[in-house]
């Protein structure tokens, strides 16, 4: 493996480490003297010195010291922990992610900040910091008078004893680890005494050589200190049971007590000490407990880092599969053959086989939310500094998988969402407190399947929406009439209008014109819809609907005036065939229709796209509604509705350009490319079009209203 490999390895491995130590911190604040948690943070700070050590990344290692010399401390409960010092855990942890993105980018950050938080740090260790910044080798004085005999380095008394039981997992082994290089480490440690653990071994017929049966009890006498011997376990973490636990000092007398002689009734666990082992003329007669009976293998799951690049090509692959079988469906409809049962059903498992490779595939690419909500606890941290408030963050269904495209492109909206529930959804402490809420305010961040789809949830618990204040700026910046009339949805969705903030001054989370537009612009071009709700004095919650994967999607097959396309089905409400006497022309040629007593729009999107007929069908068709966070509901005017199918996503931009009303493209089962339109830049086409159906369509309630 080349240098460049190891060192991308490294980075790779530290995500994971600094996913753990992000979790750990969280757990560390409902359960302050959990000493698992508490090793389990200190174990990843300290593996990422180590890794940084190897690849002389000096800066990330004296920062990562500073940071678990702080840890240990806590682990030696020298240390309490409160409010105070997880506030500064958070904040370095936060800078050690910096500083790992930093080396692993080789860009330079800010000294200033890291100093701050080194001396923070080193404040908690008091003259320990000192001497280990000063440390210096002692010197001897020759002064007159009686020679004084200095204790040894190898005095007993200044040695502990540890007391360690080590039980590998089968996992260890098929990763490469050997238990005996483990205890001679040890070895090099001190005085070792080792005793085996054989209950475990099956008889003859059940033993299966792969799995791991044996264990270890172990004592060791030794001046190191405990942090050394987590070291030497360091690379099977997670690979065993390990257990350390320390006394003052060493212990004479064997580890347990003397085997029985006689035969074990199968309820003792005997222990075979290594030493003093002596081979046997024969077996004894022993049985172990039965193979089905036997713990599981503990450990973490095998997993494959694969490039993603060829995860991608095999996805395009399985793509031009799935295009492939309905070209063959297709062919055989068109064949027009006798009804032939057994063609008819290989046919169908063709269908169901391809299907299955496809979400096999998907999955692949499918990551969980975790990393994402993650990095949003930090965002949250930094906010609530920023703008003197005290808020706090709650995840719920962090385990929920997305396509990790869509789960990149939606880490700067999800960021800019979660900083304007902190800036304007949650109120100060003393307006908190003055409304009878707990002074710290909480910010919910929630993923779940529904549908097909993935619901995120962004939520506070502050005052919720100002729409007086909303319509006031909005009518202030000319972006509604001053006389309109809007209902408490359509003043929300006011947000989404570009340029639209309600903040008095710039500020270095607000102010800048940058509002709620660039949110719903990223969201939709992952094919998603976002949508918002508030209630005065409760909060306020955004939604994200998103699809699942970017590579394939469910769509209605359509005609367009003589042109066959594909619009998503998650955008679709319901369909109309409408009555002639439902239509209602508006202005000069604006249509609205009848709903259930409401008069919503029609988009005409032959028009829309320039397309001409060949025939006389401007008046007839079918309606398909839609709902827009901006205009609400809109019905599209489209000829026909042929089929409805999944068909696979081809990026329009990347193979010929963008085109206003289209989002990307796909190619049917007659080999011809069909576009798959985006119902919103439909909307958003005519309503900056001269022939508006919206201002039409707003004057008529206003009439029937």
């Amino acid at each position: 493996m080349s240098g460049n490999s190891i060192r991308d390895t490294f980075f790779e491995e530290c995500e994971e480490l600094l996913e753990a130590l992000v979790e750990g911190l969280s757990q560390m604040e409902q359960a302050p003297d959990d000493m698992e948690v508490v090793n389990a943070v200190f174990r990843s700070v300290h593996s990422i010195k180590g890794g940084a050590g190897a690849f002389a990344l000096d800066r990330l290692v004296s920062f990562a010291h500073s940071f678990e010399t702080v840890m240990d401390k806590v682990r030696d409960r020298d240390l309490a922990v409160d409010e105070k010092l997880m506030s500064l855990f958070h904040r370095a942890g936060d800078h050690l992610s910096d500083l790992v993105e930093s080396a692993r980018d080789e860009t330079h950050l800010d000294d200033e900040a890291e100093s701050g938080l080194i001396g923070e740090l080193d404040s908690y260790l008091g003259d320990e910091a000192a001497a280990e910044e000063f440390s210096f080798d002692a010197v001897t004085l020759d002064f007159d008078g009686p020679a004084i005999e200095l204790p040894s380095e190898d005095d007993s008394s200044a040695m502990r004893v540890f007391d360690i039981r080590f039980e590998p997992s089968r996992a260890l082994y098929e990763n490469g680890h050997e238990p005996l290089l483990i205890l001679d480490a040890l070895a090099d440690l001190g005085e070792l005494t080792v005793e085996a653990d054989i209950s475990r071994i099956p008889v003859f017929d059940a033993f299966d050589p792969a799995d791991a049966f044996l264990s270890w009890h172990m004592r060791l006498a030794s001046s190191e200190p405990e942090t050394t011997l987590h070291e030497v376990f360091e690379f099977v973490e997670g690979l065993c049971d390990l257990d350390i636990s320390v006394t003052t000092g060493p212990e004479e007398g064997p580890l347990t007590a003397p085997l029985d002689p006689e035969p074990s009734t199968g309820t003792e666990e005997p222990i075979a000490e290594i030493e003093a082992a002596e081979p046997q003329d024969e077996d004894p007669p022993y049985e172990g407990p039965p193979r089905e009976r036997r713990k599981e293998p503990r450990g973490p799951k095998p997993t494959l880092r694969v490039d993603l690049d060829r995860v991608d090509r095999l996805i395009n692959t399985v793509g031009e599969l799935i295009i492939n079988q309905a070209m063959i469906s297709q062919r055989i409809e068109e064949l027009d053959l006798p009804t032939v049962a057994h063609l008819t059903n290989e046919l169908e498992a063709y269908k169901l086989l391809a299907r299955d490779i496809q979400e096999g595939v998907m999955a692949i690419r499918a990551q969980p939310v975790k990393p994402l909500f993650q990095r949003m606890s930090r965002i949250v941290r930094e906010a609530s500094d920023a703008t003197g408030k005290k808020a706090k963050m709650v995840t719920v269904g962090d385990s929920t998988e997305v396509d990790k495209t869509v789960i990149e492109r939606l880490a700067d909206p999800l960021t800019h969402m979660v900083r304007n529930a902190v800036d304007h959804g949650l109120e100060k402490p003393d307006g908190r407190d003055s409304a009878g809420k707990d002074p710290v305010g909480t910010i919910r961040l929630s993923a779940s399947h529904r549908s097909g789809s993935v619901f995120i949830e962004i939520s506070d618990d502050g005052a919720g929406l100002n729409r007086e204040r909303i319509l006031a700026k909005a009518i202030e910046k000319g972006l509604v009439p001053p006389d309109v009339e809007l209902s408490d949805p359509e003043i929300d969705n006011l947000l989404f209008l570009p340029g639209f903030s309600t903040a008095g001054e710039v500020s270095a989370l607000s102010g800048r014109g940058v509002g709620m537009d660039v949110v719903k612009n990223a969201v939709h071009a992952l094919g998603g819809r976002v949508s918002i709700t508030s209630t005065p004095g409760k909060g306020t919650t955004f939604a994200i609907v998103l699809p699942l994967t970017l590579a394939v999607m469910d769509g209605f097959v359509i005609s367009v005036a003589d042109q066959t396309m594909v619009i998503p089905i998650s955008s679709i409400l319901e369909t109309i065939r409408p009555n002639p006497r439902d239509i209602h022309v508006v202005g000069t040629d604006s249509q609205v229709v009848s709903v259930r007593g409401s008069y919503v729009p029609i988009v005409d999107v032959a028009d829309n796209l320039g397309l001409s007929r060949h025939d006389d069908t401007a008046g007839a068709g079918i309606l398909l509604l839609v709902s827009t966070e901006l205009q609400g509901l809109t019905a599209l005017r489209v000829t026909a509705i042929h089929d409805q199918r999944q068909v696979v996503i081809k990026s329009l931009e990347s193979n010929y350009a963008a085109i206003r009303g289209v989002s990307a493209a796909t190619i049917l089962g007659d080999g011809k490319i069909a576009l798959i339109l985006d119902p919103e830049e439909l909307i958003n086409l005519a309503h900056a079009s001269g022939n508006d159906p919206f201002a039409q369509h707003s004057r008529m309630e206003l009439r029937h209203g």
